[in-house]
């Protein structure tokens, strides 16, 4: 009721409501665009991008300070031995990528490259693959022969086969052709030519990062292993697709039944390791997974960790899953890799976008890092933004078996 030409206080209090939002329903759906990259800041055709520039220069500094080095590599073990192997590999192949992008600063990359594997091939030799394995490896017993984890050699394997693209060294040929041996003769003992990484527990994301260091490998020592992935590829078509969504699984056992179907974590490596060995099979998978776990909100770009056709259990892959929407912070970083792989654009800005916004940067002394990452996750993401001269080294080389 008006009073003396007054607003009564429940008046005035629903016409602030509307006009909140009134208000929010215009800032909501712009509210990405403070966030939005200059995507030449993160990607460049020709030398290395700014933002990976930055990114990188934190994990040089890393590696150049050992106290500092052995602190960041401690956090990480405390939760999960594979990051501190996997932030090696990834940090290697940007590292690769970008000495091909540089080659100014070639000479300074590949200091820290032959650093890091030799640091990784000692750790192994003196503690064994359990070191960058998770404790439940102990559990169990391998079905072939050898034991060996192919996440261990797969990801050693590519290490030594991208350093020895970008340059050759004569130390590793040797140490290349005996993992690639050993790969090829684990992975032929099982009747779906996949190794394990764990006991019974064979990985896509492992044996398709098994290929690409095979290829390469043959590439560089002409070597002929085509009648090995094609037979691969062949039988992984056949026996290791899920019917609902036509991706790959994750995971399955040492004689190819499923233990866990397609993963956000897995299939966008799985589609970026693929390009290496059957391209078309690769956009493939690649649009499929697009199709089934990419996803957005308001102009911020995510990945889900699972197709709706099947649910897993969170684990240190997936990350923790934001509910409703079904974020991953797993899939949504690993995405990144595939988007950038596959240069598709769009995707990648919305996904740096949600990078910007949730991944808190920061920024100081020209280094990034992200506080809501670790020493892993920012290595996945600086190869997302450098990736690309490696594979297309390959090609080059590889010519008309291509």
């Amino acid at each position: 009721m008006e009073m003396n030409g007054k607003l009564s206080f429940g008046k005035k209090l629903f016409l602030m409501f509307i006009a909140l939002v009134v208000a929010t329903s215009l800032w909501l759906p712009s509210m990405h665009l403070l966030f939005r990259p200059q995507i030449d800041t993160y990607l460049s055709d020709a030398g290395t991008s700014p933002k990976a520039q930055a990114l990188a220069a934190r994990h040089l500094a890393l590696w150049s300070d050992p106290e500092l080095r052995a602190g960041e590599i401690a956090k990480m073990r405390q939760n999960n031995a594979e990051w501190d192997f996997m932030a090696r590999t990834f940090f290697v192949l940007a590292l690769g990528n970008m000495a091909l992008r540089e080659p100014e600063a070639k000479g300074q990359y590949l200091e820290i490259v032959d650093a890091i594997i030799e640091e990784t091939i000692r750790l192994e030799q003196e503690h064994g693959a359990h070191y960058f394995l998770m404790a439940y490896a102990k559990y169990g017993h391998f079905r072939s022969k050898e034991g060996r984890s192919l996440f261990v050699d797969s990801e050693i394997a590519l290490m030594l086969a991208v350093r020895r693209l970008v340059e050759e060294k004569e130390a590793y040929k040797p140490l290349l052709a005996e993992r690639v041996e050993a790969m090829v003769a684990t992975m032929q003992e099982s009747p779906v030519l996949s190794g394990e990484s764990y006991p019974d527990e064979a990985w896509m994301f492992c044996n398709t990062t098994a290929l690409a260091a095979i290829r390469i490998a043959d590439v560089l020592d002409g070597t002929d292993h085509f009648g090995f992935i094609d037979l691969w590829l062949e039988v992984a078509k056949r026996e290791l697709v899920d019917p609902e969504t036509g991706l790959l699984v994750s995971s399955f056992t040492f004689d190819g039944r499923p233990k866990d179907g397609p993963e956000g974590s897995s299939i966008w490596m799985v589609a970026h390791n693929l390009l290496l060995v059957d391209r078309a099979f690769a956009e493939d998978q690649y649009r499929r997974a697009k199709d089934a776990l990419s996803a957005g909100i308001l102009g911020f770009g995510y990945a889900r960790e699972w197709p709706e056709t099947w649910v897993g259990p969170m684990d240190v892959d997936s990350g923790p899953i934001v509910p409703v929407l079904k974020i991953s912070a797993g899939s949504s970083g690993m995405a990144l890799v595939a988007a950038s792989a596959f240069d598709d654009r769009a995707y990648l800005s919305s996904l740096l976008t949600s990078l910007n916004f949730g991944g808190f940067p920061i920024e100081k002394d020209g280094q990034l890092r992200y506080a809501a990452s670790n020493q892993v996750g920012d290595a996945v993401m600086l190869y997302a933004m450098v990736l690309g001269p490696a594979w297309a080294e390959v090609e080059r080389r590889g010519g008309e078996s291509w």
